[in-house]
């Protein structure tokens, strides 16, 4: 292993039961799959600071300021070992604003509007298929923050406690 890592960050747009999903297209690390309604890479002054990432990526990708989303939470944090890197991806879950429309575009790819159950469904990569599923299954009714580490078997989640 040579022990690059690739910060990334995850922004899920929730409205009522259903989730804003993209199909990025043109990417260079996740092309022509369902991800998250916004997302990408940590900037250098960013590194510590996943929601500054988040927000940023809102912004850029959906021109969706922090001003028109409720409830902004980082829920996931993800580790995943692919292609001689060590992947670490920051899950946040955000209420869009009944003042935002629903008819948002993207600079990334195709946005579509999703139920929660028809969101399982979808081509998603590995770790946000599981993330999807926890929170469907559990994360949506809590407020805990869970951590994931991907393997060949899926992705194992804990809760985050303080210690």
């Amino acid at each position: 292993m040579n022990g690059k890592l690739r910060n990334m960050t995850s922004l899920y747009l929730i409205r009522g039961e259903k989730v804003l999903l993209l199909f990025r297209q043109g990417g260079k690390v996740v092309n022509n799959v369902w991800v998250a309604s916004a997302g990408g890479h940590f900037e250098n002054y960013e590194l510590n600071d996943a929601k500054a990432c988040a927000l940023r990526e809102l912004q850029e990708e959906l021109g969706i300021s922090s001003q028109e989303i409720d409830d902004l939470s980082l829920r996931y944090i993800t580790l995943r070992w692919t292609n001689r890197e060590i992947r670490q991806n920051y899950y946040f879950f955000a209420e869009l604003k009944d003042t935002v429309s629903d008819n948002l575009v993207s600079n990334e790819g195709i946005c579509q509007w999703f139920s929660l159950q028809e969101a399982l469904s979808l081509e998603m990569p590995i770790s946000a298929k599981y993330v999807m599923n926890h929170f469907c299954e559990t994360g949506r009714y809590t407020s805990e923050m869970y951590v994931g580490i991907t393997n060949k078997d899926g992705v194992q989640f804990t809760k985050l406690s303080e210690s």
